[in-house]
């Protein structure tokens, strides 16, 4: 059994008629559960912010009501009911925590696009640690790797937060309709409209099917990484056009200003290289990783000084380039 008031690091065996039941507290039965949890509420709510926030709610909350816990679901699945409606509430009772517009050092050129999916932040791949890494039953239709990557939450984002939520415990988590029902206190026939409904319009959202990426960490990722760290860095703007895909694009967040196609994205560079240019400053890009991408913290540099320039996000396509989101709010 789980014990809120247990000693932490040790059990106590309590033995009733000759069974042995070990008494856990409550930090040890969800420790286990927690950095998945927080991917959870991340996906829905697309802010690591925002993530942590409500987790906190949902274990307090799980806390206060371990004595209703009676055992009918496993411990994970009561975690992720409790967190999951504590997203949907924060959701409806908050409305998004749209973050001011940043105002540009220099003047950019017109935006092809406006997001308005502006609290989009990324989620650093240390806290992916010790989450599950492979499909979790058959039931799942995207991998775990697609269910982190930036493109996938933005368009999570663009779903009505219900339809959202069924999606990820159907399609990512791999629960079935049975379950999700009580889970958001509803029946398995409403489930199953929704769970169409959301992957009609996650589909619209999406980016078109795409060449694979190449594997995390692996030396065909590592060159195409290389290539463009240096091109970006340095302002080739020509490397870096032969590195963009014909459908490539430029998200800034939280602006709300976003480049799509070769031609806008480097309409967008040039004026940004120019700038630097002109203020005498040095692009230095230092490589991590975010949402099982690579990833870069930029530095804009001087001979005297040294300011953050944002988090960078590729979001590759074969040896080539889709997608990049530069966090500006970010370090």
């Amino acid at each position: 059994m789980i014990s809120p008031s247990g000693v932490a690091g040790s059990d106590t065996d309590d033995t009733r008629n000759g069974t042995t039941v070990a008494q856990v507290t409550f930090e040890e039965a969800v420790e286990e559960h927690r950095r998945e949890l927080l991917v959870h509420c991340y996906r829905l709510l697309g802010s690591v912010t925002d993530a942590e926030d409500v987790l906190q709610e949902a274990l307090l909350a799980a806390w206060r009501g371990l004595d209703g816990f009676e055992g009918r679901a496993s411990l994970r699945s009561w975690l992720y009911r409790i967190a999951t409606n504590r997203c949907l509430n924060a959701l409806r009772d908050r409305g998004r925590r749209i973050p001011p517009e940043p105002q540009p050092p220099f003047q950019p050129p017109e935006p092809s696009h406006r997001s308005h999916v502006t609290w989009l932040q990324p989620y650093p791949d240390a806290l992916l640690a010790h989450t599950p890494d492979t499909d979790p039953n058959p039931e799942a239709r995207y991998t775990a790797r697609e269910a982190i990557e930036l493109a996938f939450i933005a368009a999570l984002q663009r779903l009505t937060p219900r339809q959202a939520a069924v999606l990820v415990l159907c399609d990512v988590l791999g629960y079935p309709l049975g379950e999700v029902a009580p889970m958001l206190g509803t029946t398995p026939t409403a489930i199953k409209g929704q769970l169409q409904r959301a992957r009609r319009a996650i589909e619209r959202h999406r980016e078109p099917a795409r060449e694979a990426p190449p594997a995390p960490g692996s030396a065909r990722e590592r060159q195409v990484v290389e290539r463009f760290s240096e091109a970006f860095a340095g302002g080739d703007i020509d490397t870096l056009v032969s590195l963009l895909t014909d459908r490539a694009w430029l998200a800034m967040p939280p602006a709300p200003h976003e480049y799509h196609g070769v031609a806008a994205i480097m309409s967008f560079l040039r004026a940004s290289v120019a700038w630097r240019v002109r203020e005498g400053l040095r692009m230095e890009l230092r490589p991590i990783r975010a949402n099982g991408q690579p990833a870069f913290t930029c530095h804009l540099v001087d001979d005297t000084d040294e300011r953050p320039g944002g988090l960078m996000v590729l979001t590759l396509t074969g040896d080539r380039l889709s997608g990049m989101t530069l966090f500006l709010h970010d370090i």
